[in-house]
């Protein structure tokens, strides 16, 4: 509970502090109407850019100590005052009052810490709250690989106390009911059942009294999606992936999706001209050679077509295309580095978008050999082709960059997950993730 109210109590108060230190100026020091002149709109403006700043550097839930909050607090205070500031420079206008830029993000460094220990309180007690057994076949490595997906960033934090297989867990005859004992043991209260503890009654027997004693229940792959944001592939069948995809089997969304995709996409085309010239006269001091570089890749319904980045590589390293390109790939050149840590190699994509080749918040479309390969390997591969790709994704937010085919099973349990929850709220949760990543220089 406290985890949850730590954002929402962030936000207010970076609105409290704006609102209020604009409203003390206007009527002590400025003597004009404050709701009433156009600093209003310029106040929520500053609000916008506080907000993002904050989750930017990662308010209030990623600071995991005292020294990482104080530093996370007073470099988003200082970058939103930044940001404001050049906003009235470019501008060309004292906007806001310099007691307002600055007198807020003063008072909030404070607020922001207070948020953080909120988070960490939250998250401490949601530690505790989710205890959890797990009942699988090879339980000693199904409990160990679980625990290390929960300490590696859960979308709801818990921890493995128990981990026990489906033939240790039955009842012989009137005998005792060793899966109830253990969780009355551990005091767990999560369960998870693979698909053989399923398929043993007295094992779903005992699931079920420890349901009704309010222990919550999950098979494997509902815990994946809701702990971790995952589908694993392993526990799929064929049947079980018949779910509805958003954008194939709910056309208002599809339609809202694609209304938002030209939006941001006329916005990203403005940013793209501004960036333009920067990228070419730097490309003269380490990146020499075309500007920009076009790759086939597999869109929708398995349609191919070209994409468009910023260049990154030297001219003769692109045409390796049948090689996996690694985070330090020797064939980056070192302006490509700043490219790919920045994100902005991928900026010419809007024009992807604008096309429809291509969504803001979708699976990566890869290249033509790489889906040929990993259809043939992986499990249900092609659903990914069923939706638009995206310029960001689920995956790319929660595991990163794919170097080989064991990257790209891992991403494709996250792309199943977002497949199984399109939405525009969600998406809007992975383009806010996609934002963070950025400020924080989490680049490739």
């Amino acid at each position: 509970m406290l985890s949850r109210l730590a954002p929402s109590a962030l936000f207010a108060g970076i609105a409290a502090a704006v609102v209020g230190l604009s409203k003390v100026h206007a009527s002590q020091l400025g003597t004009y109407d404050y709701s009433g002149s156009s600093r209003f709109a310029w106040s929520l403006a500053y609000v916008a850019i506080l907000a993002v700043a904050a989750y930017g550097v990662g308010l209030p839930d990623v600071p995991r100590s005292r020294r990482s909050a104080v530093i996370t607090a007073v470099a988003a205070a200082v970058v939103g005052a930044l940001g404001m500031s050049v906003v009235q420079l470019a501008v060309g206008d004292a906007l806001l009052p310099r007691f307002v830029v600055f007198g807020s993000a003063l008072l909030l460094v404070p607020w922001y810490l207070l948020t953080v220990k909120l988070a960490l309180d939250g998250r401490s007690l949601d530690e505790r709250r989710d205890r959890v057994v797990v009942v699988a076949e090879h339980a000693a490595g199904v409990g160990a690989e679980l625990e290390g997906e929960l300490a590696r960033g859960a979308e709801s934090a818990g921890q493995v106390v128990a981990a026990l297989e489906p033939a240790a867990a039955e009842v012989t005859g009137a005998g005792p009911r060793p899966l109830e004992a253990l969780v009355a043991e551990v005091g767990a209260t999560v369960l998870v059942l693979d698909r053989a503890a399923q398929d043993q009654p007295t094992v779903v027997a005992q699931a079920a009294s420890l349901h009704a004693a309010g222990i919550r229940v999950r098979t494997l792959s509902l815990f994946y999606e809701e702990w971790l944001g995952k589908l694993p592939v392993t526990e799929l069948e064929r049947v079980a992936m018949m779910f509805d995809i958003g954008e194939v089997h709910r056309q208002r969304y599809a339609r809202m999706k694609r209304v938002v995709d030209l939006a941001l996409g006329v916005v990203g085309t403005l940013a793209l001209a501004l960036v333009t010239p920067v990228v070419a006269l730097s490309n003269l001091w380490g990146n020499k050679g075309p500007l920009l570089y076009r790759q086939t890749r597999v869109g929708k319904n398995g349609e191919l077509f070209s994409i468009v980045k910023f260049r990154t590589m030297r001219p003769e390293g692109e045409g390796l295309a049948d090689e996996w390109t690694g985070e330090d790939d020797p064939r980056i050149t070192r302006f490509g580095h700043v490219l790919r840590r920045t994100h902005l190699d991928e900026l010419p994509q809007v024009v992807n978008i604008l096309r429809g080749e291509l969504s803001v918040v979708g699976p990566r479309p890869e290249q033509p050999h790489y889906v040929e390969q990993l259809t043939e390997k992986l499990p249900f591969y092609s659903m990914r082709h069923l939706v638009r790709p995206g310029l960001t994704g689920w995956a790319q937010v929660k595991y990163g960059y794919a170097g080989d085919e064991r990257d790209a099973l891992e991403k494709l349990q996250y792309e199943f997950c977002y497949l199984r929850r399109q939405s525009l709220s969600f998406d809007l949760r992975i383009v806010g993730r996609t934002v963070r990543s950025v400020v924080a220089g989490d680049g490739r």
